[in-house]
């Protein structure tokens, strides 16, 4: 099965942990609640085009129509979801998902391999494990299929998307027979944050997308460290950025924590009073911290809180607004970029670590020993 433009897009925000679209202004407030009736009448007939900025929420417009002005904008990042697609987004974005427990990567030599699997998931309970190579999904070879694709497969096509429906799975670990699987899908927590507490004091503290509830978790986790934290955002890619914002604001007592444009003009972010300053800080990227995680790093990083350890990021710098159609489907459309406090904006170049990790150095160790030569708070 072929990746389409929308499956492709679709697969980057409803699979990959939910992060590559910002949706800066649902999660703020500041455009209202997407899944709320929309709120004025449809004012576009069928195949009617919008100016650029225009909002088409409340309008009635095809799948179609709504892909075609994606495309005329050569909106790199906006994406069309019927009405269940998107109440599954949002779902993941309160922290759960429907799937089989498992993350996948694609090897060097091409291979699918499993490279994450939940405690106590589908998978898990079938014995699946890191390190294991996926070879079918259902009747289809998964190393044919866009690891996006395969992603979204896990999740479930249209008509699969709902706990209990059954994917088979045939894997292999290292030279051993081919092992054929059938999972049933469930409702499962992302655990978006793991908590590392390592010698003399220091946590390390990864964090995968921010979903509700992050800032909470990584604030609780702050409050364990003694000696120093390791913020560990790669591969993070993205998600809720009031998320990011009130972790950036775990560190910072009050000022900026960073902007972004909308239709309406220009939202400041702003930490409240009261955050750690003390506590040394290293924050780890990659070319997969992505979106609001950028925004994160860059605040941190500006406000000379941290030393960012690690790999240029990725670059995604920009706002989506969810706007609501007629018929209940939602359009997302890019309405502008956020900005770092210094007013740099990552889209397109990604930000620079201050202490980069050459070739093939472990970055993991190399923030430690940054982190070390930080000194402990006093």
């Amino acid at each position: 099965m072929p990746e389409t433009p929308r499956r492709a897009r679709q697969a980057v925000t409803l699979s990959l942990v939910f992060g590559a679209v910002l949706l800066a202004g649902a999660a703020t407030g500041a455009w209202g609640d997407p899944g709320a009736p929309p709120h004025r009448p449809a004012a576009a007939p069928a195949g009617a085009g919008f100016a650029t900025g225009q909002d088409p929420a409340g309008t009635t417009l095809s799948e179609q129509q709504a892909e075609h002005l994606i495309g005329v904008n050569g909106d790199r990042w906006g994406a069309y979801y019927s009405a269940q697609e998107y109440a599954e987004f949002s779902q993941g974005l309160d922290g759960r998902y429907l799937g089989v427990g498992l993350s996948v990567g694609r090897g060097q030599d091409g291979v699918t391999v499993v490279s994450q699997v939940q405690p106590a998931g589908p998978a898990a309970a079938a014995g699946i494990a890191p390190g294991d190579r996926l070879l079918r999904i259902d009747a289809d070879p998964a190393d044919r299929l866009p690891v996006t694709e395969v992603v979204a497969r896990l999740r479930g096509r249209e008509g699969e998307r709902q706990a209990g429906s059954e994917v088979t799975l045939a894997v292999r670990r290292g030279d051993g027979e081919v092992r054929e699987l059938r999972l049933r899908r469930a409702l499962l927590d992302t655990q978006q944050v793991t908590v590392e507490r390592l010698d003399k004091g220091v946590v390390r503290i990864t964090v995968r997308a921010f979903t509700s509830g992050v800032a909470e978790q990584v604030r609780a986790a702050v409050r364990t460290a003694h000696a120093g934290v390791v913020l560990d955002l790669r591969g993070n890619s993205g998600g809720l950025v009031e998320e990011a914002a009130g972790t950036a604001a775990v560190f910072l007592d009050g000022g900026p924590v960073g902007s972004y444009q909308d239709r309406g003009g220009t939202r400041e972010l702003t930490a409240p009073p009261g955050g750690d300053q003390r506590t040394p800080l290293v924050v780890l990227v990659d070319g997969g911290t992505m979106s609001a995680a950028e925004l994160l790093t860059g605040a941190l990083q500006d406000r000379s809180r941290a030393v960012v350890v690690g790999g240029r990021t990725f670059g995604k710098g920009t706002v989506q607004q969810p706007s609501r159609l007629a018929d209940g489907a939602v359009l997302e459309l890019t309405v502008g970029r956020y900005y770092t406090p210094a007013g740099r904006s990552p889209d397109g170049t990604g930000l620079t670590p201050d202490v980069p990790a050459a070739g093939s150095e472990d970055a993991g160790a190399l923030a430690l020993r940054v982190l070390a030569g930080l000194g402990t708070r006093t």
